[in-house]
């Protein structure tokens, strides 16, 4: 029933043409917009429809939310599902977006931490995902994603890819696979990786992937989809084994 009335409702969501602004914006300041063939920039433009009609942004700290904001952020989102099944983000309702890096609260059960009140140190950051909302973004650090993926650091990829992997409840760097033989493969690729990451972050040695994925699996994951998408030639030059689990699972 509720599939159903949710594909009912998209039906008509998609009535609509896809406004020529929001397409001048793509072109303008998506840079992945323009790796896509007709096929996928069409399904793009349709995911994206679906996801600004569905989501709440909210403009944090003065910043007033325009079409730029929702179209860049959701067409950064829905790249990441152009192979997936297109509702895997169905239960995310707010996304807050502040205009400049967030320094969280050192101890505030809410927005920025869950669980027992602990105290925890003031964090700056350009992003933060819950399993179940809201989802925290920066517009300083996504408009430079977008535009430039040479750097390798993208913040929208990063926290989306971290609502992939709790869609099965935890946030352990293993999203839903499509089999056994996948989840085997995943974790012995993915541990070697993170291993050898966290070996050579330890001792100071230059690495491809962010530094940042050695802290654990969950963020290990994140930053590894954000080099795939953003520097997939040389992933697979590189890290080879690791970009072919990727794709066998974003592709």
């Amino acid at each position: 029933m509720f599939h159903w009335l949710r594909n009912h409702r998209w039906k008509e969501i998609l009535k609509e043409p896809f406004p020529v602004k929001w397409r001048e914006i793509l072109k303008e300041r998506v840079t992945h917009y323009s790796f896509l063939n007709s096929d996928e920039k069409i399904y793009l433009e349709q995911l994206v429809q679906v996801f600004i009609a569905e989501k709440n942004f909210e403009g944090c700290n003065g910043l007033e939310i325009t079409d730029e904001i929702r179209v860049v952020i959701s067409s950064e989102a829905c790249l990441l599902i152009l192979g997936l099944p297109h509702d895997l983000f169905r239960k995310l309702v707010t996304i807050l977006v502040y205009p400049l890096t967030v320094v969280t609260p050192p101890s505030k059960v809410g927005v920025f931490t869950q669980g027992p009140l602990l105290e925890q140190p003031r964090t700056a950051i350009s992003g933060q995902a819950f399993r179940r909302g809201p989802v925290i973004l920066v517009w300083d650090a996504v408009k430079r994603g977008a535009r430039h993926p040479e750097f390798g650091h993208n913040v929208v990829y990063h926290e989306f890819a971290h609502l992939l992997d709790m869609l099965d409840g935890t946030a352990d760097g293993t999203p839903e696979l499509h089999s056994q033989d996948q989840y085997r493969m995943w974790a012995k690729i993915f541990s070697k990786e993170f291993l050898d990451l966290r070996r050579k972050s330890k001792k100071g040695k230059k690495t491809f992937l962010d530094p940042y994925g050695a802290k654990n699996e969950a963020e290990f994951f994140a930053v590894a989809t954000e080099f795939f998408f953003d520097k997939p030639v040389k992933m697979q030059k590189t890290h080879k084994a690791l970009y072919d689990v990727l794709a066998g699972f974003y592709l």
